[in-house]
């Protein structure tokens, strides 16, 4: 009899989230300076009369910590989110390091989840229109919001910057990025137009020539073609419009650094000021040989394309996607080097341990052209070997440049899968979520000495609860408090 009743004092129940758990006291003392290692009756969640501990927590994840105290294995629960579980293990005091490798994968996997959606933040992805408050900071005058003395410029810039900056923001801001993706599209498009022979004038010289009957005559030659003239009309409106952006963007911006150092932005201003440049090249520098190969700097126009990233979310994602996928992208440019050097080599002397008239690879770096042609799949058809150890040698080139392009593309398909996936969700996210009100801790009344159920001592050291642990008695008022309310 007496050994049961030294079994029944052992032994501790703990009622976690409405769920009872029974475990001996001796268990939760294997891991110290834990909460559970620290429990006394004068806590304020003890209930003396049913002789219990309760506790107001996720009772899935403590069947988990306390499997933790038995078997001395932390287990990742698969039916619980991620910083739910470590919120828990926060609580009870225990180490999130300390999940066994089987769960590691499977636990962190809500820390890529955050870091991805960090990284859609910076993006700046939302369509939804900020607050005045929201608006007021970004743009650096809160004080003069809060005490109602905003100017008209400081009412005017913010919207300046939703028209030219934020497409989505409102109707006429949608006009304007229509507008602007119209004359992009005209810019490059007579860029490119331009060149094409049916689209350009001959430049005809007159001069005299003399017969051979010592008469003088007079000739017709084509010294060269210059684009139509319609097109610098086009450049003039286009780029009229470009400078035009850029200045009321550059004014109305609510970081002028940032604007600057902008990656896009600095794509923009540079390919208005090649116009510029071009202009009063072609004004005071045609006249100098070789003046054509000034136009080839004109070429930077092309990369206006990539202010459409302003106007498509996916181009966004796109370029994120690369930005992931730098570490693959670098080992693929190594190993795709590491191969053209070793292919090259081998079929230069490959095709020299043979008599071969119409050998195509007479250096190594010529051979450096055709194994990148051939890694790469693209296969010109300009130099070939024609010794069966040259062709030999060909086909490992091809075989390798297969495994060699297509081992890191899953890797960047998933990283573009998983951001695409991650800004659709957050645009189907409720703007309005609800919110639920925090509440004290509250401890039952105190009680004279000696009687029933009062209060053994004072609350033991390191037993302060960080979140609302309260007694049996106050349960119906603490759930009729923490009810969630619409904000």
């Amino acid at each position: 009899m007496n050994l049961l009743n030294m079994d029944a004092e052992n032994r501790v129940v703990l009622n976690v989230g409405g769920i009872r758990h029974e475990t001996y006291k001796a268990t939760l003392k294997k891991i110290p300076a834990t909460r559970l290692s620290r429990l006394t009756e004068a806590l304020a969640n003890y209930d003396p009369v049913l002789n219990e501990y309760f506790f107001d927590r996720h009772p899935g994840v403590f069947a988990q910590v306390l499997n933790y105290y038995r078997t001395g294995k932390l287990h990742y629960p698969t039916d619980v989110c991620g910083p739910l579980f470590e919120e828990e293990l926060e609580f009870w005091g225990l180490d999130a390091n300390q999940v066994e490798p089987c769960c590691w994968m499977t636990y962190t996997q809500h820390r890529d989840t955050q870091e991805t959606l960090a990284v859609l933040d910076r993006l700046d992805l939302d369509t939804e229109k900020p607050s005045d408050e929201e608006v007021a900071r970004k743009f650096g005058f809160e004080e003069d919001y809060y005490n109602g003395t905003v100017s008209w410029w400081q009412q005017l810039k913010p919207q300046m910057w939703s028209l030219f900056d934020e497409p989505y923001s409102s109707n006429a801001a949608k006009i304007i990025g229509v507008i602007s993706v119209f004359f992009i599209c005209v810019s490059i498009i007579s860029f490119c137009l331009k060149t094409h022979p049916d689209m350009r004038v001959p430049v005809i010289r007159n001069y005299t020539v003399t017969t051979a009957n010592q008469t003088q005559g007079w000739a017709l030659d084509k010294v060269q073609t210059n684009a139509h003239v319609a097109f610098f009309y086009i450049e003039c409106v286009c780029n009229a419009w470009f400078t035009l952006e850029i200045l009321v963007r550059f004014i109305s911006s609510p970081n002028k650094c940032e604007f600057v150092k902008s990656s896009v932005n600095i794509i923009d201003y540079i390919a208005t000021m090649s116009f510029y440049i071009d202009l009063i090249l072609q004004k005071y520098a045609s006249h100098v040989e070789n003046a054509d190969i000034l136009e080839f700097f004109s070429i930077i126009r092309i990369m206006r394309l990539f202010k459409l990233t302003r106007h498509s979310s996916g181009l966004k994602i796109l370029i994120q996607t690369f930005r992931a996928s730098a570490k693959e992208l670098t080992l693929l440019v190594f190993f795709l080097v590491l191969g053209i050097v070793i292919f090259a080599s081998l079929v230069y002397y490959a095709e020299r341990i043979q008599t071969n008239p119409h050998n195509d690879f007479n250096s190594i770096p010529l051979g450096l052209w055709w194994a990148l042609v051939t890694m790469t799949t693209v296969g010109y058809g300009d130099m070939a070997p024609k010794t069966y150890v040259g062709m030999f040698v060909g086909a490992l080139c091809a075989l390798a440049g297969v495994l060699t392009i297509a081992l890191p593309v899953p890797v960047i398909v998933s990283n573009f899968a998983m951001y695409y996936s991650h800004t659709q969700a957050r645009a189907k996210l409720p703007k309005k979520r609800r919110r639920v009100i925090n509440v004290e801790p509250t401890r039952p009344p105190l009680r004279a000495p000696g009687v029933p159920g009062g209060p053994a001592g004072p609350l033991a050291p390191g037993n302060h609860l960080k979140t609302s642990t309260i007694s049996n008695s106050t349960q119906e008022t603490k759930a009729e408090l923490n009810t969630a309310v619409q904000v």
